[in-house]
């Protein structure tokens, strides 16, 4: 199994929770979080002042899904979520050693 955590703009969560629906994953997990990359964040004005923005809103969005089907789920997430600027986000892959269903202790893929 892997997880995969996607760090993107706030206006592509949608776009990216229905692109998961439509291929059938259900489970997942959206964040607000705050952060930055390369970009580096921006200088903004407020009543004359000018100061620093350098944590930018982003959304966190996090699955878990059995390994056949990593490619799929990473494919739409990146598909959904870009816009060709900087700041489109990134995509992290991890692997997940077991997964257990609270409920009635499925475990594995089960569980999922």
């Amino acid at each position: 199994m892997k997880k995969i955590e996607a760090i993107i703009q706030p206006h592509k969560a949608d776009q990216v929770k229905e692109a998961l629906k439509n291929i059938g994953v259900d489970g997942l997990t959206i964040s607000e979080v705050r952060g930055h990359g390369r970009q580096k964040g921006h200088k903004e004005v407020y009543r004359g002042m000018e100061y620093e923005v350098d944590l930018l809103p982003k959304v966190k969005i996090e699955t878990v899904v059995p390994d056949s089907r990593l490619r799929e789920v990473q494919q739409a997430i990146a598909t959904a979520a870009r816009t060709g600027k900087i700041g489109d986000g990134k995509i992290f892959i991890y692997d997940v050693l077991d997964a257990i269903r609270i409920r009635n202790d499925d475990t594995g893929e089960m569980a999922l």
